[in-house]
């Protein structure tokens, strides 16, 4: 083991050194780069993860998350077998995009709230991109087309709901699962109504905290921008060692491979540059998948850029593997996870794309100028939080009504064994 680990460090160490020497021979070329990934996280992920940070937290602080995890509890743990506070990091996900659900997990496991086993399946189904993202940056800035929007984000929401049915089976058996407040016969002293106890649950949970509201803003906005600044540095990075693998002609032989894998698969190989550059970074593949030749079908273009966002790319893993690193959750489950979303997301486009489009790429809705905001894309702060305000607040009321649902269906099914 030791060998091994220091063959990786030499390893490590002469890729870094090459990358220096490459950023010395290409310096125009890294500094565009480098603005360029720092453009990306200024004008879309600061917008889109920060606010949704602080907030997480002031609410995780509140007792907020323990209040909606007992309320979710009959829905989360026979689907996908984690707490009901995994709900909550769903919708938060779902709202602002990677690295959400992974930040509050470890969160969720910091306060003895899930195993690791559970942290890694709320992991590998809550990493997913925010649907402004999808819509406006993809659909309308890369592809210019609006019309694919649908397609793009229910293929990739669904694929991430089956990985996270499917993910369910990891772990085996839940025998060192933390008890959740929510499940089994309340304790003595707990009221049996759920909502009672979800109250009780999150008046418990803000004793516990005890910071007042000025500390607990104050480490909220702290922890916040050490992750956010984390995220850009890691965009940074990976921009501008794409762009010196582009540069220095690296990735031909990556290429070639990918167009034969492509072309044994009956799909066109001129999409390679997208699921190549996709590896590596998500708005790179996207936008090589929206530029792709006038000759292959959008279809085949758009399941091309499902499967760059199910990915997520090399940045977005190194972010997850940043945030889990304090954790005992492991890599390697998130990876699987990874790999199967980004299978199925392409599949679902292929499936959904007769039903929702039809013949034509404009469905009825989705005319263009239908919403005259989306005629074109121009990155808004303002525009970026409130769709992912909307996103949240829709997904916690679906997912409440389906939790009530299942209460109320429950005791049905055992009254009829």
């Amino acid at each position: 083991m030791a060998a091994s680990q220091r063959l990786t460090h030499v390893l490590v160490t002469i890729a870094l050194l090459i990358l220096c020497v490459l950023m010395v021979l290409y310096p125009a070329e890294t500094w565009h780069a480098g603005v360029r990934g720092l453009s990306i996280w200024w004008d879309v992920l600061f917008p889109s993860l920060f606010p949704f940070l602080v907030l997480s937290e002031l609410l995780l602080g509140f007792g907020i998350v323990h209040f909606l995890g007992t309320l979710l509890n009959p829905l989360m743990r026979p689907l996908f077998r984690v707490p009901g506070s995994g709900g909550f990091v769903f919708a938060v996900s779902c709202a602002s995009g990677y690295p959400t659900g992974a930040k509050l997990t470890a969160q969720l496991w910091e306060q003895k709230l899930v195993t690791r086993e559970e942290g890694e399946r709320l992991v590998a189904f809550t990493t997913s991109s925010d649907p402004i993202f999808m819509i406006g940056a993809v659909s309308v800035g890369f592809f210019h087309n609006v019309a694919i929007a649908p397609v793009l984000v229910a293929s990739h929401y669904a694929a991430a709901f089956l990985v996270g049915m499917l993910m369910r089976f990891h772990g085996g058996t839940a025998k060192g699962s933390h008890p959740d407040s929510s499940s089994g016969s309340p304790s003595e002293g707990i009221p049996r109504n759920r909502l009672v106890r979800a109250i009780y649950a999150m008046h418990e949970a803000r004793k516990a905290d005890g910071r007042a509201f000025g500390e607990l803003l104050r480490q909220a906005v702290s922890s916040s921008l050490r992750l956010i600044i984390i995220v850009g540095g890691l965009v940074v990075f990976f921009s501008v060692m794409m762009e010196l693998l582009v540069q220095t002609g690296w990735l031909g032989g990556l290429y070639g491979i990918t167009e034969q894998l492509l072309r044994h698969s009956g799909l066109p190989p001129s999409l390679s540059p997208s699921l190549v550059g996709g590896l590596f970074e998500v708005t790179l593949g996207n936008k090589e998948a929206g530029s792709a030749g006038a000759s292959i079908p959008l279809v085949y273009k758009v399941a091309a850029a499902a499967f760059v966002l199910s990915w997520g790319g090399l940045s977005v893993h190194a972010q997850i593997m940043s945030v889990l690193s304090n954790t005992p959750m492991r890599y390697g489950p998130f990876l699987f996870a990874r790999a199967i979303h980004a299978l199925i997301a392409p599949m679902l486009v292929l499936l959904l794309w007769t039903p929702l489009m039809g013949r034509s790429s404009s469905p009825v809705l989705m005319e263009p100028g239908f919403i005259p905001s989306l005629s074109t894309y121009t990155p808004d702060w303002r525009l970026i939080f409130l769709s992912g305000m909307i996103v949240f607040v829709s997904l916690i009321v679906l997912l409440l009504f389906l939790a009530i649902l299942s209460s109320i269906l429950k005791p049905r099914r055992h009254a009829k064994k």
